[in-house]
């Protein structure tokens, strides 16, 4: 089937039925054709046996004779629908236009395959189809009111003698389109228009059969939408061969013009204005040209916004069609007259300011007594704005309590004055504001130090709400027309304008209150003058000259300015020699004492002369230093560090500014013994594991002294780089004692510290690792006996570095290795060929077959 595929030309399948005087079109389509997309196709018709040209697309002088006229008229012409479509359209088809017509297309294709040309029959019948309206006459109008129920009647009948089917279909006339409302079909179903769907269901609209052919639209609760021009339109269908239904022709006429009155509601009044406390009197009217009985049902509601819906508004009052109507205390709703409902609101509040609207219903009897609703209406809403009871009153503020200096307090009063006009229902608060003041006329904003509400609750605000919490800012109500603001302790960032805001609240009927009036205070500005603090602060020695051993004091006296009921605290601290290793940063803080005259020992480290050193407060700015038996290592530059304190809030002290003394020196004339030291080692490269010997050398020049007289802390420091740019680290430490201390290690090696001689010390590094190269010195504090007794610590004495490498040992190294490799390989070896063996002897023999023989052994020559 594939392989005989080829043009095919189609028509609508025969005969096709057409009333006489209408239009007919004829398709015509060519498919499974080679060539170009767009198709040419021919027309002819036979009445009996010949065929004659009509009309052609391609061939304008294809049209016989006798269709020249027509086809040149356009009464007969061809309207292409696609590339391989077209129709033929005859308009005022007429008897002799009855039989065949053929359409054909000419061959495109390489091969002449399937069929060029089609034929269908045409039957030409006479028109037997009748539209009329009423019988009284052609078109009618009525006017109604909304609500109201009318019907029409048209009447349609056919004496085709074909059998056909009627299609009524009412539509009434929406500005200059005409829209379905109801169509009873030629299958005899009820088919509703768009938007006419929930009606029909709901049987406001019905389409009824009656006799003589007529068909009945009813329509029921007429809304203003149903007015306009209503009409009947019938078509006529007719099934086909293939059972597909044709439309032959369609008639209308125009039934009627309905007018439907609209019923309107609205309210007498437009946007109102009372006064609180007053009435709100408002009147719905409702519209209408209704004569015969009706009720009406009225609601009133009250909403905040003008776009609510009747869902989101609230229901004030509401009258049924019987005028019965809800109850209400402040509110009443009144029957005018017929068609006018009042609404009266007494003691209005100024939460009734909103949008008021009614909405009302007519009710019409029914023949079995009920009552039916026609229509329903919600009026425009009104604007409704109550105006508040104002009071009349003023505001003061003044400052009680001004500051002079930091931490002083301030304290501000808010009165209320010319009270008038005010009522049991007002209740005044208080809002606290701040404002920077600036000097120049930049604006500002202001701040919320805090507020009340309704219920004389306090609201801090952002600013200051910590020192609220605190209780550093309070806020009171000393009176019933004062509030005052009081800050505990001022400070400069509190500087600045301060202002208040009175606020009356009214009490409605629901016992909520509303703000109606806020009044603000004028300004009032918190400033004091603030000048620089000074502090000075003068050492002076009590004695100018001393020797080691004796005591040494000093005092310092501290004046200041612009400070109020200042404190002191002092630092004493001491400069010493660069060539001092216990602090290297060259500034020791010794002994301390804080306003509160409490003293601590700071970098004091001395544990032999731990009472060496005190410091006492004299008078309130004088303090007083001593050090007893003073040391040649104390030699350095002594200052005193003072602090000035004033009181801050809540009984805290605050740092005022810092002041330094002048410096005192304590030197010592000496003539005793000039020590030096060295660091030694016979081997400065040495193998992992080994113990490497570093000797501490100390040499002395000058006076000679005895080994009883002298005695040495020695401390031994590494530094883990080749440039000594890294911080030391402390391996251990001798001191005069002989007490041996070590520092905490990572690594397996271990340290021994001992004194050999009287001048020499060896540190010994037993199974250094990598980690222990490195610069290596020693630090010696030579302490020497004075003839008095007396041990005096001498300056420490650093000694040069020297560099200790550790290498590794490669045939050690690799010793152990290479004896369990060799050891692993050979066990392993031997175990491979045990396995091999066992194998190869019991699991893999195999059993060898043999033919037997027989053995016979010869016989003997004398026995054959």
């Amino acid at each position: 089937l594939a392989f005989c595929r080829g043009r095919i030309v189609r028509v609508p399948k025969g005969p096709l039925i057409r009333v006489v005087g209408t239009e007919v079109a004829i398709p015509c389509s060519v498919s499974d054709y080679d060539g170009p997309s767009e198709q040419n196709f021919d027309w002819e018709f036979s009445r009996d046996t010949d065929f004659v040209r009509i009309v052609s697309t391609w061939d304008s002088t294809f049209t016989s004779e006798e269709y020249q006229k027509r086809v040149g008229r356009g009464d007969i012409k061809l309207r292409r629908s696609s590339n391989d479509a077209v129709e033929l359209v005859i308009r005022n088809i007429q008897p002799a236009d009855q039989g065949r017509y053929k359409c054909s297309t000419p061959s495109t294709d390489a091969t002449v395959q399937g069929n060029y040309d089609a034929e269908v029959q045409v039957k030409v019948i006479s028109d037997g189809l009748s539209v009329s309206g009423s019988k009284a006459r052609s078109s009618t109008s009525l006017r109604l009111s909304e609500g109201d129920s009318f019907k029409l009647r048209c009447s349609a009948i056919t004496t085709s003698p074909e059998h056909t089917h009627l299609h009524v279909t009412w539509q009434i006339k929406s500005g200059s389109s005409w829209r379905d409302i109801l169509s009873l079909t030629h299958e005899g179903k009820f088919q509703p228009g768009p938007g006419y769907e929930e009606r029909y269901r709901s049987g406001d609209i019905r389409l009824d059969t009656g006799a003589n052919d007529t068909y009945r639209l009813s329509v029921s609760q007429a809304s203003s939408a149903d007015g306009g021009a209503y009409r009947c339109l019938v078509s006529e269908w007719v099934r086909g061969v293939d059972g597909s239904w044709q439309k032959i022709q369609e008639k209308s006429v125009e039934i009627a013009t309905v007018a439907i009155q609209r019923t309107d509601v609205v309210i007498s009044t437009s946007n109102v204005s009372v006064t609180e406390r007053d009435s709100l009197d408002l009147i719905c009217n409702i519209t209408t040209d209704r004569s015969g009985i009706f009720q009406a049902e009225v609601m009133w509601y009250f909403s905040a916004s003008p776009d609510d819906t009747l869902s989101d508004a609230q229901l004030l009052l509401s009258m049924d069609h019987d005028s019965v109507v809800s109850d209400s205390t402040l509110i009443s709703l009144s029957h005018v007259d017929r068609n006018s409902y009042r609404l009266l609101v007494r003691d209005v509040d100024v939460e009734d300011s909103g949008y008021y609207f009614c909405e009302a219903a007519i009710w019409v009897p029914l023949h079995n007594g009920s009552w039916h609703k026609v229509v329903e209406r919600t009026s425009a809403p009104v604007s409704v704005v109550v105006t508040a009871l104002e009071p009349d009153y003023d505001v003061f503020l003044n400052a009680s309590k001004t500051p002079k200096f930091s931490d002083d307090p301030t304290e501000l009063n808010c009165r209320i004055t010319n009270v008038q006009d005010t009522e049991a229902n007002i209740r005044f608060t208080v809002s606290w504001y701040y404002r920077q003041h600036l000097p120049t006329d930049d604006v500002v904003t202001e701040e919320l130090l805090a507020t009340m509400d309704a219920d004389w609750t306090l609201l801090p605000g952002d600013r200051g709400r910590e020192r609220i919490q605190n209780g550093e800012i309070i806020f009171s109500k000393k009176s019933a027309d004062t509030f005052s603001l009081r800050i505990q302790w001022t400070s400069e960032s509190d500087r600045g304008d301060y202002f208040c805001v009175i606020s009356a609240w009214s009490r409605h009927r629901n016992n909520s209150w509303v703000k109606s009036k806020d009044v603000y205070s004028a300004p009032v500005n918190i400033f004091w003058a603030t000048q620089d603090y000074t502090l000075t602060v003068e050492a002076v020695k009590l004695k100018p000259f001393f020797v080691a051993g004796h005591t040494f004091e000093m005092t310092c006296k501290v004046s200041s300015k612009n400070i109020k009921t200042p404190r002191y605290s002092v630092l004493i601290t001491a400069e010493k020699p660069f060539t001092d290793q216990s602090n290297p940063n060259g500034t020791t803080r010794i002994i301390s004492l804080n306003q509160d005259s409490v003293v601590r020992l700071e970098d004091w480290t001395d544990q032999t002369r731990v009472d060496g050193v005190v410091l006492e407060k004299v008078q309130e700015n004088e303090f007083r230093y001593r050090m007893y038996q003073t040391q040649i290592s104390d030699a350095g530059l002594y200052r005193c560090v003072v602090t000035a304190w004033s009181p801050g809030g809540g009984g805290m002290w605050r740092e005022a500014v810092n002041g330094l003394s002048n410096p005192i020196q304590i030197d010592f004339q000496t003539s005793g013994p000039v020590f030096n030291v060295s660091v030694h080692s016979d081997s400065l490269t040495i193998y992992q594991g080994e113990v490497a010997d570093l000797l501490c050398i100390v040499t002395t020049e000058g006076m000679p002294l005895e080994p009883d007289d002298m005695s040495f802390d020695v401390s031994w420091f590494a530094v883990r780089s080749f440039a000594l740019d890294r911080e030391p680290v402390l391996l251990a430490s001798l001191d005069r004692r002989g007490i041996v201390t070590q520092s905490r290690r990572n690594g397996s090696s271990d340290l021994s510290l001992e004194r050999i001689s009287p001048l020499e010390f060896r540190l010994r590094v037993h199974g250094c690792e990598d980690h222990d190269f490195g610069n290596h010195y020693c630090v010696v504090t030579p302490w020497v006996r004075s003839a008095t007794g007396v041990w005096q610590r001498e300056p420490d004495i650093k000694a040069k570095p020297i560099f200790l490498s550790v290498k590794m040992d490669v045939l050690n190294a690799f010793k152990y290795p290479l004896l369990i490799g060799i050891g692993l390989a050979t066990v392993i070896g031997l175990l491979s060929c045990l396995i091999g063996y066992c194998s190869s002897r019991w699991c893999c023999k195999k059993e060898v077959q043999e033919t037997r023989r027989e053995r016979r052994r010869l016989m003997s020559m004398e026995m054959d």
